[in-house]
């Protein structure tokens, strides 16, 4: 038998060589198109992402807003509120003292003793300054007497005595009010 040698004159390398290189870039190619898909996909998750969060900022910024009008709503309601409150302090205060000045006048009619007149009576604060006339010196006495155990004034300041031309004693006094039972409350 006689053996035969076969000899491949084609140039298998190169075909070889030609079929990996073409594999290489469809491969290459491949690669490519599966990496700018990828980076076309990471691009559309980050843009949704920022989108998304743009939205809620929008949305955040929509109800900052809405509450920092209801917050000055709040401080105008609170300043009303509190100049209404003072209002209903003042007029408290003044129903209060309304029947007050009743009894401190009625208390002025009670304890003038004979001989004695008021010419003048003035209010400021809790203080009365009352000008007046007296017959004698012993009346402006009694006067103060009177105011001091009355429950009604504290004790008289007698701040100016003088002679009238028909002999008479024109007198300044001060005293303050105070209001019944207040002796009775600090004891």
């Amino acid at each position: 038998m006689s053996t035969i040698t076969r000899i491949n004159l084609l140039p298998w390398r190169e075909e070889r060589r030609a079929k990996r290189q073409q594999e290489f870039y469809m491969l290459l190619f491949a690669a490519l198109l599966l990496g700018g898909l990828v980076w076309w996909l990471w691009q559309g998750m980050v843009q949704s992402s920022i989108d998304n969060q743009n939205a809620r900022n929008n949305t955040i910024q929509t109800s900052i807003s809405g509450l920092d009008k209801k917050i000055a709503e709040i401080k105008d309601i609170e300043e009303r509120r509190n100049e209404l409150v003072e209002r209903m302090k003042v007029i408290q205060d003044l129903q209060g003292n309304r029947p007050s000045v009743v009894y401190v006048f009625d208390e002025l009619v009670r304890i003038l003793p004979k001989g004695v007149y008021f010419t003048d009576v003035k209010r400021s604060g809790e203080t009365f300054t009352i000008e007046g006339v007296a017959e004698t010196n012993n009346y402006i006495s009694a006067l103060m007497r009177n105011m001091t155990s009355s429950a009604w004034f504290g004790r008289p300041t007698l701040s100016r005595v003088s002679t009238l031309a028909d002999g008479r004693r024109a007198f300044v006094l001060s005293v303050k009010q105070e209001s019944p039972g207040t002796e009775e409350d600090e004891e």
